[in-house]
């Protein structure tokens, strides 16, 4: 008798872990779709002319908190004058 209890809540399971598989492959196209765009664009840029690596390298200290990209910067700063590149 318990199995037949227990039949419809695993039923009930199943069914919530294949819509979240679902949800989650479906995700994963569209990130993937998107990571190709973004490709496209950086060969845009680059294509009129842009340094991809500076690109990106802006993009990243644009993510930063201020607070926290100038303490990136002042550590720089302190290691290049330290390696005498300053």
């Amino acid at each position: 008798m318990s199995d037949d209890i227990t039949e419809p809540s695993q039923s009930v399971a199943a069914g919530q872990l294949r819509a979240i598989i679902e949800r989650i492959e479906r995700l994963e196209e569209d990130k993937k779709a998107i990571a190709e765009d973004i490709k496209d664009v950086y060969a845009e840029a680059k294509g009129n002319g842009f340094d991809v690596k500076v690109l990106r390298a802006i993009i990243r200290l644009r993510k930063q908190e201020p607070t926290e990209r100038e303490e990136e910067e002042a550590m720089l700063d302190l290691y290049k004058s330290a390696l005498g590149m300053v």
